[in-house]
């Protein structure tokens, strides 16, 4: 993984300028721009689609508030303080985050108008900040969605949830089916377990060995036992 940090939900191949210039917001065709603060947060929602749902864009800033905070609080109280929000219809996956910044295509959002916990996995990215080379991607993205598992605002209307287990996962799957892992692997080994690989990651300081000192049993031992009672 190169610097700077760069996730996404789904990726694409990248035309236009926006897409690789990740930094650049640009003035071009922006419909809205509002900065709102609370108890030491902000959010600068860009607006680039005419046809932007305000109910969507005030949920997605609802959704920001209250779930940002709490990943912060968990995971990282020293993240940035402000994440801009574009709406951005050149972006041609689903969203992503670098940098503080979140760029969600809405043409996704008005398909989906009730995948609004994309904020909470996106932001988690944001809090997450991690190095390149700080260790596996299939953990990072298995992190983001442990944690929308967790504090995700919709997920049910949204129709996400963890996947029943299936003797085809692996962990290294990410997304869902590592999310699910790590949920089964807390709640049987110690519950500062995400804590403790979060923070190994954006510190540099993951190695595979990590797993054996965190729980006495090395990440294949814990998936092993994971497969013969996978109930969470």
């Amino acid at each position: 993984m190169k610097a700077p940090l760069f996730l996404a939900l789904c990726f694409s191949a990248v035309s236009s300028f926006a897409q690789r210039d990740w930094n650049n917001i640009g003035t071009e065709g922006i419909v809205s721009k509002d900065s709102l603060t609370k108890k030491g947060y902000t959010i600068l929602f860009i607006n680039k689609d005419s046809g932007f749902s305000a109910v969507t864009k005030q949920r997605m800033i609802d959704a920001y508030f209250k779930v940002y905070p709490k990943e912060a609080k968990r995971f990282n109280k020293g993240t940035r303080k402000m994440v801009t929000f574009i709406i951005d219809p050149e972006y041609k996956g689903v969203a992503a985050a670098s940098n503080g910044i979140i760029r969600v295509s809405p043409k996704w959002m008005a398909d989906h108008p009730e995948d609004i916990d994309v904020v909470t996995h996106e932001a988690m990215h944001i809090v997450q900040a991690y190095p390149g080379g700080a260790g596996p991607g299939w953990l990072t993205e298995g992190i983001a969605d442990y944690v929308r598992h967790v504090y995700g605002v919709n997920n049910e209307a949204g129709k996400w949830s963890l996947p029943k287990f299936d003797t085809k996962h692996h962990y290294t799957n990410a997304y869902r089916v590592t999310a699910r892992f790590l949920v089964w692997a807390e709640k049987n080994t110690t519950k500062k377990l995400v804590n403790k690989l979060d923070n190994a990651m954006r510190t540099k300081t993951y190695k595979p060995e990590l797993w054996k000192e965190i729980t006495g049993k090395t990440l294949d031992e814990l998936w092993d036992e994971y497969v013969k009672n996978p109930t969470i």
